[in-house]
């Protein structure tokens, strides 16, 4: 199992720069995130110790403790007591958690995220519609189906609503808009979760995806987008609106 020796810090190019005094550890995480995906390390290499990656960057231990932790709940390492930190996965694998720690960096700013997703969303339905298959759209309609059946069941739903967009995302082929499409759900997960948990937000979901779907079997590639397009501005409208109403409860 390749790993790094202590004392050969540059056998395998640990090219890290250092950061500023007191910089936070999200900082530090982005230099290692830098690091583990130059393509030097191979799935199930050892990063180098705290104390090393400290002096290297010139930051304090506690810093690379914390960023360590952080790219482990991201899945990006995995931390073994008594031996230390390996990497998880190979490059490619690490795009969408990549993207993600950086754009968990600021993730309070759920608009900006929800332009950039609805963006992209209507480019992966337009894709979808040229490329996808007759057996892919058959399995959309699958999907939809289930949203149907489980109009008041919220967690199921949820579950067939991804599985939708996620499968319009394969379609498109392209495994970059793909991964960036993971990303963005992943971030806004959560709010995602809480807009669809009545029946009335349940039934205007799949009434929406229906228009989706009926679009995409034309293999019209403008009212493809114009139906995900109209998708999207209500499903953001519907997380924007529970962001505000936690954003009120916090405030009372």
């Amino acid at each position: 199992m390749p790993v790094f020796r202590e004392d050969d810090p540059l056998s395998v190019r640990l090219e890290l720069e250092s950061v500023p005094t007191g910089s936070p550890a999200s900082v530090v995480a982005r230099q290692l995130v830098q690091l583990l995906t130059d393509g030097e390390l191979t799935p199930g290499s050892r990063l180098p110790s705290e104390r090393l990656l400290a002096e290297r960057l010139g930051v304090g231990r506690s810093a690379v403790r914390e960023a360590i932790a952080a790219l482990e709940i991201l899945g990006i390492v995995q931390v073994r007591p008594g031996s230390g930190t390996y990497l998880r996965g190979g490059t490619s694998e690490l795009l969408p958690t990549t993207l993600a720690w950086g754009l968990m960096l600021a993730a309070d700013r759920t608009h900006e995220l929800l332009e950039v997703r609805s963006s992209l969303e209507c480019t992966a339905a337009v894709l979808a519609a040229e490329h996808a298959t007759d057996d892919e759209l058959d399995q959309l309609g699958h999907y939809l189906e289930q949203q149907a059946a489980h109009l008041d069941d919220p967690e199921a739903f949820i579950d067939a609503d991804i599985r939708f967009h996620v499968q319009i995302a394969r379609s498109a082929r392209n495994e970059v808009l793909a991964d960036l499409l993971q990303s963005m759900r992943s971030l806004l997960r959560v709010w995602v979760d809480r807009g669809v948990r009545t029946r009335e937000s349940t039934e205007a979901a799949y009434e929406e995806h229906r228009r989706v779907l009926a679009a995409m079997r034309t293999r019209d590639r403008a009212a493809t987008e114009a139906a995900m397009g109209s998708h999207m501005t209500t499903a953001s409208a519907r997380i924007r609106a529970t962001e505000a109403d936690a954003a009120g409860a916090v405030a009372d």
